[in-house]
């Protein structure tokens, strides 16, 4: 039977020495290496991710500040922020299936034709793809048309364009929800 006490060793001569403080430092160090470079490569990749976040939310932020400009000038009609916010390539779609260009746009918001009292915007996504950006919204509004006040309950797509480092309205389309 072998032993396996200290004693035992002892008496067989065989001697067992404590590592030392150093060896033990080094033993410790090599092992952590390891582990700083891996926590250093993880924490240098969570930095890089959380800045091109920030950069994407930017865009965001900036889209989201359009469409909403878009709204008050409907609400207010200002020809000046219409045109500015709108692509010369405006294709604007109604759930009733008139299509506008820019121009026909503007007027109909300017003009008499449509006055809005109130439009509520809701449930809004923003997805960006490059210098696009594809908004989606519940859209609520009261409109007086040609005399008549009414309502539209519509779900809507626009579509976003940086230009000149500015968003515009390429083209929006209204459906019936």
């Amino acid at each position: 039977m072998i032993g396996n006490t200290m004693q035992e060793g002892l008496e067989k001569g065989v001697t067992t020495t404590a590592p030392s403080p150093s060896s033990r430092l080094k033993t410790y160090i090599e092992r952590n290496t390891t582990s700083m470079k891996k926590i250093s490569t993880l924490l240098l990749f969570f930095i890089i991710s959380v800045a091109l976040a920030s950069a994407q939310s930017s865009d965001e932020r900036d889209v989201a500040a359009a469409v909403e400009s878009l709204r008050k000038a409907m609400i207010d009609p200002d020809k000046a922020v219409l045109e500015n916010l709108s692509a010369e390539e405006l294709t604007y779609g109604h759930s009733s299936g008139t299509i506008e260009d820019k121009a026909a746009f503007v007027e109909a918001i300017t003009g008499a034709k449509n006055d809005y009292k109130m439009i509520e915007l809701s449930a809004q996504s923003i997805k960006m793809v490059g210098n696009t950006a594809i908004v989606r919204h519940k859209f609520n509004a009261e409109v007086v048309s040609n005399g008549a006040t009414t309502t539209a309950n519509l779900g809507v797509l626009q579509i976003w364009q940086k230009q000149n480092g500015k968003w515009k309205l390429l083209a929006r389309q209204g459906f019936k929800l």
